[in-house]
């Protein structure tokens, strides 16, 4: 982690904290030691289902390619790699945790990046099947409908990425040379353009054979990741009800969503200060301010703070195990 990467980090630590301290107070504090550790243990068994869900999809995604990698092994690998991704800003360090990892079982970088665009593309399906039904139930229970556009917006931009990805796939070649040639005129050397071309195509393939499975496995691959975002954006629903109030689920996975989307927008690790100030601001008129802090104190302690201890700690533990760093810290 480089000198800037620790500040950025440090600020993200802040910010998350300030928010809901700035909003509750010391009542939030005293508010906060009421939870029943029944229900925190139950936030902490949602978690690690996401977590083992996430370690099942993996494994399917590298379908064969890393035959040594049991349950336990593509479960350490997730804990790593979600750490880095909330650990440096924009989750940039999630990519190259991932490939580190892979890479000691086998698989080339290449593959680890067309299994980590997999993901994402699931990740995209999932959102743009839930994000109309969940925020236009939002809109009209909770907010106005003349606030349409807070849907329409992030809805269109995933459907253009869904079409962007489908446009790469049906013009590949088209793109490949239309890019060899811009490239060209930016004055980058034969040498560098091929050698690029060389790990496009690399991930080409890549990407094809972990689409080769059966549409069997595409669909249980898909079906593990929904069930994934519906635990994790269950979190904002349990904590209201630890604290003895009541808030719909839909509503919960609503504002979940749309406090994350804003988060992402800060490029902060874990998108620190726009998450928690996005979350106050949907939660707020529905719940006492102390309540809302205290909300957003336990849902991002284990949707962020847990995912950095837990996880952290895995990444310790592997790093430990071949006694060299798994990143380069330079």
């Amino acid at each position: 982690m480089t000198r800037h990467w620790r500040w950025l980090f440090a600020v993200a630590l802040l910010v998350g904290a300030a928010v809901p301290f700035l909003l509750g107070g010391n009542q939030m504090l005293a508010r906060l030691v009421t939870v029943p550790v029944g229900w925190l243990a139950l936030l902490v068994a949602m978690i690690a289902v996401c977590w083992n869900l996430n370690a099942w999809r993996l494994r399917l995604m590298l379908n064969g390619r890393a035959p040594g990698m049991g349950h336990g092994a593509a479960l350490a690998t997730v804990m790593a790699t979600e750490f880095t991704l909330n650990a440096t800003p924009g989750g940039s360090g999630a990519p190259f945790t991932l490939a580190a990892l892979l890479r000691r079982h086998g698989v080339a970088p290449a593959q680890a990046t067309a299994v980590l665009a997999v993901d994402q593309l699931t990740d995209l399906l999932v959102f743009a099947a839930l994000l109309p039904t969940v925020a236009l139930y939002g809109l009209a229970r909770y907010l106005d409908l003349a606030a349409w556009w807070q849907v329409a917006v992030p809805f269109a931009l995933m459907l253009a990425a869904l079409a962007g990805v489908g446009l790469l796939a049906r013009f590949q070649r088209r793109v490949l040379i239309v890019s060899g040639d811009f490239l060209a005129w930016l004055g980058l050397r034969r040498r560098r353009r091929l050698r690029l071309a060389r790990a496009v195509l690399r991930f080409r393939r890549g990407l094809e054979e972990t689409l080769a499975v059966p549409r069997r496995r595409l669909l249980l691959m898909f079906t593990l990741c929904l069930f994934h975002w519906l635990v994790r954006y269950s979190v904002i629903y349990i904590a209201v009800l630890a604290l003895g109030e009541h808030l719909d689920w839909v509503y919960g996975f609503f504002v979940q969503m749309v406090a994350m989307g804003a988060g992402h927008l800060t490029l902060l690790p874990g998108g620190a200060g726009g998450a928690e100030v996005a979350g106050a601001a949907l939660l707020n008129p529905w719940l006492t301010s102390v309540t809302t802090a205290t909300t957003i104190v336990v849902w991002r302690f284990f949707t962020f703070y847990w995912y950095l201890l837990a996880g952290g700690a895995v990444m310790l533990w592997l790093a430990a195990r071949t006694g060299q760093p798994l990143l380069d810290g330079k």
